[in-house]
């Protein structure tokens, strides 16, 4: 049985990795490429990379995606203004392992078709935005236009499934920088009618939101941005976290486990005693390449 993916997502808007709240906020954070590089030290399962500029003006950074994937070992998913199968190619050529089409399973379906049988279907990850409308149906979400669509979300993501798409990133949009946790009850109405791996996002702010989310049967990953930005050790961390207190099948193999440590209520790492810190000053641990 394939383990739970833990994906770190990368907001990039002007250049600058930045926090996303609800869609129409953004705090900035950094350069990209320390971003990546931080985080692939860190653990991560896998790295999504998406350009919201890109998204809309169509016009994709190569050079800063060669760059970014320069600096990491893992798996790389790009999004962001793949209009065309000839985008999908160069980015791979510059290094992603996946592309990430989005609007265009609102507007034209057949590129994801042509992309799976270009690069293979496990090249293709399609967003799914999803929003509830005034009626409390979760409806497909346009970004670009700011709106919410008169499309399901259930049956934008069959016609993905369908169209040939490897797995479906499902963001939403209520809870996207919330902290209120991940939406469970979105979540589980697609994993459960759907055979393609899944990947939920939108709300993370306490480890045992990926806890509740990792219990939901047929979940293949769960993403988060904002919850990885600013903690040194991010992706280990909570790894060690799940590991502790749930029984989630992750992979851990950095020499940073953080098994002898405690946790807080917050789900932040506890202060070692006085004297576990004198020991640590002698101890070596030699530079790790996961």
């Amino acid at each position: 049985m394939l383990k739970k993916r833990i994906i770190p997502v990368v907001l990039i808007k002007n250049g600058i990795v930045v926090q996303s709240i609800g869609f129409n906020k953004y705090l900035p954070v950094g350069k990209p490429e320390i971003a990546v590089d931080f985080l692939n030290q860190w653990g991560a399962d896998e790295i999504s990379v998406v350009d919201m500029d890109a998204t809309r003006n169509g016009k994709i950074d190569f050079e800063a995606l060669t760059r970014i994937s320069q600096k990491c070992l893992v798996p790389i998913t790009y999004g962001g203004g793949i209009q065309n199968t000839e985008a999908m190619v160069r980015a791979v050529q510059a290094g992603a392992d996946k592309v990430m089409i989005n609007s265009a399973i609102l507007k034209e379906p057949k590129l994801i078709t042509e992309g799976a049988k270009l690069l293979g279907e496990q090249c293709i990850v399609v967003s799914v935005d999803a929003k509830k409308d005034s009626d409390g149906v979760y409806k497909a979400y346009d970004h670009l236009a700011r709106k919410v669509t008169a499309q399901k979300v259930l049956d934008t993501c069959l016609v993905a499934q369908e169209s040939g798409a490897g797995e479906i990133f499902l963001n939403s949009v209520d809870h996207d920088g919330s902290k209120k946790g991940f939406d469970l009850k979105l979540a589980e109405e697609i994993c459960s009618k759907l055979k393609i791996p899944i990947t939920i996002c939108g709300g993370a702010n306490h480890p045992d939101d990926f806890a509740a989310a990792l219990k939901i049967k047929n979940i293949s990953g769960v993403a988060a941005a904002n919850f990885f930005q600013y903690t040194e050790h991010s992706v280990t961390v909570l790894k060690s976290y799940l590991k502790k207190h749930t029984q989630a099948d992750l992979r851990l193999d950095s020499y940073c486990t953080y098994n002898d440590t405690d946790f807080l209520k917050d789900g932040r790492l506890a202060r070692k005693s006085d004297d576990r810190l004198k020991e640590l000053l002698f101890e070596y641990h030699k530079k790790e390449v996961i």
